[in-house]
């Protein structure tokens, strides 16, 4: 009996060495919390991607900089997705099952925002992205049901496409326009059809629609067909990469109507493309102006140009926001817990951002203002800021 018991006594110090062990890498693991990063770093909207990260990373630094979140250090994972959906896919497998993160960021895009969403769900880990607008498929299932573990930080395209129409309507006192689409965007339709419904349900006529697909070049034959056409706007729902082409080619041909479009055209690649001249009397819906006098958001753009040298665009803004809306959200849940950070993402009240101040709603996007911005000679001028109805 006595050796038995100094033999449970000793096996019961020796567990107790290793609790204490194990209590210790707890310690040292809780002195830092791992965020994953699923940009677009290469590939065609990489521009889109990059500039996300350069803000999101900008918002870790500061945080980190001020002593981390309740003490722990964020430590980002940042992957490349190459800007294709399959592999934002497969990265948002590795980081939720590899590199154990306690929440995903992006991808920018929609369609490859949408691929991570199963694996999300799957793992219960939160995904947020600032930049994915499409209506449908995003926070919101098939059926209607909001997805638990997604959230995003941007309006969307339907709000973005009334706005538009409405801008049309009533600042540029607009009666007709021609519709200039790119027909394998999923993007582009959703923006496409919340313009026309609200243009013609105000009295608008649209006189042409006419198509392209991602990657053409050459769009003399829509532009020479709508160029003797009487209409007094265009609206072309599309990414830069096109965009900035058709406004190059359409100024070319002696079209002077205003054009207008979305958060697609916010790249500094528009105006490589199209040119400062072809850049006037141009408009687009966007979610951040640096025109915006608000000093927070003033403060941003100096300490932004501080550390990249440049000025930021929206895509920047809205990066940085999303970084501290989820150093925010860990901090309220007083945990690295995934189920605990989700719930802390979704009652998000007054959350103020250099994108203006939201709360989220119940269907996990938020409530939050748009901007209309102005070019001229590619440089923003004018910038009108429109309220959620």
């Amino acid at each position: 009996m006595k050796k038995l018991f100094v033999l449970l006594l000793t096996l019961a110090l020796v567990l107790g060495s290793f609790a204490g062990c194990g209590g210790a890498a707890e310690d040292a693991e809780a002195t830092e919390v791992k965020i994953g990063l699923n940009y677009e770093l290469t590939g065609p909207v990489a521009t889109y991607g990059q500039a996300s990260v350069d803000g999101i990373q900008m918002a870790f630094d500061e945080i980190n900089a001020a002593g981390g979140i309740n003490g722990m250090q964020i430590k980002s994972v940042l992957l490349d997705n190459k800007s294709d959906s399959a592999e934002a896919t497969s990265l948002a497998t590795r980081l939720m099952t590899q590199d154990g993160v306690v929440a995903c960021l992006g991808p920018a895009t929609s369609g490859n925002f949408m691929a991570t969403i199963p694996v999300a769900t799957g793992n219960g880990i939160p995904v947020i992205s600032a930049s994915a607008t499409a209506d449908e498929g995003v926070t919101m299932d098939a059926d209607g049901n909001v997805n638990d573990y997604v959230f995003r930080l941007c309006f969307n395209d339907s709000f973005q496409g009334v706005t538009m129409a409405n801008f049309a309507l009533n600042n540029l006192t607009a009666k007709s326009a021609v519709l200039i689409q790119d027909q394998s965007s999923d993007y582009a339709k959703g923006l496409a059809k919340n313009f026309v419904e609200t243009f013609e349900a105000a009295g608008g006529t649209i006189v042409a629609t006419e198509g392209y697909v991602k990657d053409d070049k050459d769009f003399n034959a829509i532009l020479t067909s709508i160029a003797a056409k009487d209409f007094d706007v265009i609206f072309l729902p599309g990414y830069y990469q096109e965009a900035g082409l058709i406004i190059k080619q359409a100024r070319e041909l002696g079209i002077t109507a205003p054009i207008l479009g979305a958060d697609g055209f916010d790249s500094e690649v528009l105006l490589q493309l199209a040119g400062a001249d072809a850049l006037n009397n141009v408009y687009f819906s966007n979610h951040y102006s640096n025109l915006d006098e608000d000093p927070m958001v003033q403060d941003f753009i100096t300490k932004f140009k501080e550390k990249y040298g440049a000025d930021p665009n929206a895509f920047h803004a809205l990066g940085y926001d999303l970084g501290m809306y989820i150093a925010d959200a860990i901090e309220r849940a007083g945990s690295t817990d995934s189920d605990a950070i989700k719930d802390a993402l979704a009652s998000t009240e007054n959350f103020v951002g250099v994108t203006g101040t939201f709360s989220m709603g119940a269907d996990h996007n938020p409530i939050k203002s748009i901007v209309v911005i102005g070019l001229e000679n590619g440089v923003q001028a004018t910038s009108v800021k429109v309220d959620p109805k």
